[in-house]
């Protein structure tokens, strides 16, 4: 469950000096004003990479046990609202499931008013950034909604996921962070060493090795709700600057919030635990298996022999894409015999979500 701190909306101190100098500002600025205003995926599913032990742990998927918070972060779009409710309706299916410890829900809704949803899907809402500070990329209203989340909500569990309205819950998820260190998927492309004179911008060398920060993004995440705090402001202001540095801004396009949470991460001293179970992307990934998370985010697209042909629209394909102003129809056609499972069982998620939401062609 949570409950609001404090009535009034974001400081309009904290919005002023948000317009006029947050590229500039010092790491920690917003946790000072904070502290002012109030208190490829393994087929077993069992390997994963700690780098705090430098070692791969296998044939254990494990979990602490603590319950953790799901966080959707979320527009008031028809392309995210879509996606949000097959999104939690497959929270409501395993989060009671045998290994799950799942907690309460929450859609972090930063589009700074209440939509259509707010009685199907438990919601909060908090504001954008101020108008022109995003520059056109949207994600950069994630960290600052996750600092407002933080400061105004109260959340009973320890821990938090932050999850994507495009994530389907393919298995019941346990608590895959480890005490103090959060657990996260490494991602492919991000590539910290590899980027290493335009990570150290905002990563300087006395601060330690540029393998310090992890290949991951903030989300799916799970981590202490007293680190998140810590981490939030950082990772805001980071990506910020970054936004502002037409080098940076270039290097790293699409992907410059997920750079800026892992070195928001590594300044704090954080690593996570990375796990490649947590989650699969098709067409990349196969099998689902014992893995927990798939992410839609990239199209599929096949002919009639179930070959793929990516880059190239297929004679069969899902792709979220195709669906930006309103939802998909109910009951998608199945994709042709030799697609990979991984794909056929989204869309079998897909269609037995749009089939159980009360009114889903009613958004």
């Amino acid at each position: 469950m949570i409950a609001r701190k404090n009535g009034g909306g974001a400081s309009p101190v904290l919005l002023v000096l948000l317009a006029l100098g947050s590229f500039f500002v010092s790491y920690n600025i917003l946790t000072t004003l904070m502290q002012n205003k109030a208190p490829s995926a393994e087929k077993s599913g069992g390997s994963w990479f700690d780098p705090h032990n430098n070692a791969l742990n296998d044939g254990q998927s494990g979990s602490s046990g603590a319950k953790f918070h799901v966080v959707l972060t979320a527009t008031d779009a028809l392309y995210s609202k879509w996606q949000s409710r097959i999104m939690y309706y497959w929270y409501t299916q395993m989060k009671e499931m045998p290994g799950s410890d799942m907690g309460a829900f929450t859609r972090l809704l930063h589009s700074g008013k209440p939509d259509n949803l707010m009685n199907e899907i438990p919601t909060v809402v908090v504001d954008p950034l101020p108008e022109g500070l995003d520059r056109g990329y949207i994600v950069l209203n994630r960290p600052w909604a996750f600092v407002q989340w933080l400061e105004k909500a109260t959340i009973e569990e320890e821990y938090i996921l932050m999850a994507e309205p495009d994530h389907v819950f393919a298995n019941p998820l346990p608590n895959l962070a480890r005490g103090d260190h959060p657990a996260a998927f490494p991602f492919f492309y991000i590539k910290p060493a590899e980027n290493e004179k335009i990570v150290r911008k905002y990563y300087p060398s006395e601060k330690g090795p540029v393998t310090n920060v992890d290949p991951i993004g903030n989300s799916p995440v799970i981590i202490k709700k007293s680190i998140l705090e810590k981490i939030a402001p950082t990772w805001m202001n980071v990506s910020l600057r970054m936004k502002d540095d037409p080098e940076t801004d270039k290097a790293f396009g699409w992907v410059l919030e997920m750079y800026a949470y892992a070195i928001a991460s590594a300044l704090h001293g954080v690593r996570h635990i990375l796990r490649k179970d947590f989650m699969i992307q098709p067409p990349w990934d196969l099998e689902v298996g014992k893995t927990f998370i798939i992410h839609y985010t990239y199209g599929c697209d096949y002919n009639m022999k179930g070959e793929l042909t990516y880059g190239k629209i297929g004679e069969w394909r899902f792709d979220k894409r195709s669906y930006l102003k309103g939802p998909p129809p109910k009951n998608l056609p199945l994709p042709p015999p030799g697609v990979p499972e991984s794909v056929v069982r989204l869309v079998n998620m897909v269609n037995t979500a749009t089939a159980n939401i009360p009114g889903w062609d009613n958004l």
